[in-house]
């Protein structure tokens, strides 16, 4: 049931907090892109959103698999900043190259700040559900 809630909170998260994040950014002109993308993409053509979230779920697990256990202060940072760096760190040297993206200093810290706050929404949720650092995870 802990793996279920841990995607959830990486799929919620991606819609509430990264998406509302993004939101805000395109609001303040600071990125071009619209957020909540319904454009479909390969291969099974679901839109933007849906794939993303859907990745934040995936990102989600890996988050708890590598910070379930903390507590405290140690586990917000520590969601953040994994949260921020991981994601950011994959999408700017292997998704964005394969899609022939730029990656800029611009693209790097953007992707750090919402990735981190991704993280954070992540940690807020998982605690919505009642999950608590585990001795050992489940």
């Amino acid at each position: 049931m802990v793996w279920f809630k841990a995607f959830a909170s990486g799929f919620l998260a991606t819609l509430v907090f990264h998406q509302g994040l993004f939101a805000l950014f395109w609001l303040g002109g600071i990125v071009p892109a619209a957020p909540f993308n319904l454009s479909p993409v390969p291969p099974l053509g679901v839109p933007q959103v849906v794939s993303l979230a859907f990745f934040g779920g995936l990102w989600g697990m890996l988050l708890w698999l590598i910070l379930g256990r903390l507590a405290g202060v140690k586990f917000w940072l520590g969601h953040v900043i994994v949260g921020a760096v991981g994601p950011t760190a994959v999408a700017m040297l292997v998704v964005f190259p394969l899609k022939g993206l730029d990656v800029s200093a611009q693209t790097w810290v953007g992707g750090l700040l919402l990735n981190g706050f991704w993280g954070l929404g992540v940690a807020v949720f998982m605690r919505l559900m009642g999950e608590k650092a585990v001795a050992g995870l489940r």
